[in-house]
């Protein structure tokens, strides 16, 4: 059975893969665990100079796996800390001194539309889709969502689309801001390696301090996850959530 979270780490420039096709690699618990080890890694590393986050089998990532979250429990408190970790996996990623390119093929939805907001250039297959998906199950964007989408399409399309929960196609996030370039005729994660390998001749010091300064705000994505984590938690134990949960469980 293959590793749900693969990363190669050969040579400047690392991929970071969900591999979790059958499911959309959509993240589980474990996964999730996985992956902060392995952006731990890569934070530790300085051989490490850009990296490429991307999914297997023609997706990016379906969000987080319902299915597994419905096995977890939704006490209020330990959602909470649940969504803690979520929280410190989104800042890890966020806050990685290094240039991270998210190259998204097919689905990026709930939390694998803010794994790739996360990402500083995001590229996107003409099947790529974008999706903040949250309210379609009573819940609030989680992942710093709150921190990043604003930040690409501003304040009142971050809510247009929180609120609609609606798809996005790749040409319409291109024109948004959610995608950086649409790629044709190429593989996306082959355009992406690319992309990243030009940065690795740059001095990692004022990579590091030029992503720092572009990213500092007033409000803190320390602050936006921990907000998120509350409401998240809160959203759990509602009826319009469950209900929503059984309708998915049930397809």
């Amino acid at each position: 059975m293959s590793d749900p979270v693969v990363l190669e780490a050969e040579g400047p420039v690392a991929t970071l893969l969900l591999n979790r096709p059958e499911r959309r690699n959509a993240v589980s618990l474990e996964m999730r665990g996985m992956l902060k080890r392995a952006l731990d890694r890569i934070a530790g590393d300085p051989a490490i100079r850009a990296l490429v986050l991307t999914g297997a089998g023609g997706s990016f990532c379906a969000g987080g796996d319902i299915r597994d979250m419905e096995g977890a429990g939704h006490d209020p408190e330990e959602a909470r800390r649940r969504m803690g970790e979520t929280g410190k996996l989104a800042v890890a990623l966020s806050k990685l001194g290094i240039p991270v390119v998210a190259a998204v093929d097919g689905p990026a939805y709930g939390a694998g539309f803010g794994m790739a907001m996360a990402a500083d250039i995001v590229l996107a297959g003409p099947g790529a889709r974008f999706c903040a998906s949250f309210g379609r199950l009573g819940l609030v964007p989680d992942f710093a969502l709150h921190w990043s989408l604003p930040r690409r399409v501003g304040a009142a399309r971050a809510k247009e689309l929180f609120f609609s929960a609606r798809e996005v196609g790749a040409e319409e996030a291109v024109t948004l801001g959610i995608a950086d370039r649409l790629v044709r005729g190429t593989e996306t994660a082959t355009a992406a390696r690319e992309l990243a390998e030009s940065f690795v001749s740059a001095s990692p010091t004022a990579l590091a301090l030029s992503k720092r300064i572009v990213d500092r705000e007033e409000r803190s994505i320390e602050q936006v996850v921990e907000a998120e984590g509350s409401a998240q938690a809160l959203c759990f134990s509602t009826g319009y959530h469950k209900e929503a949960r059984r309708r998915f469980l049930s397809r």
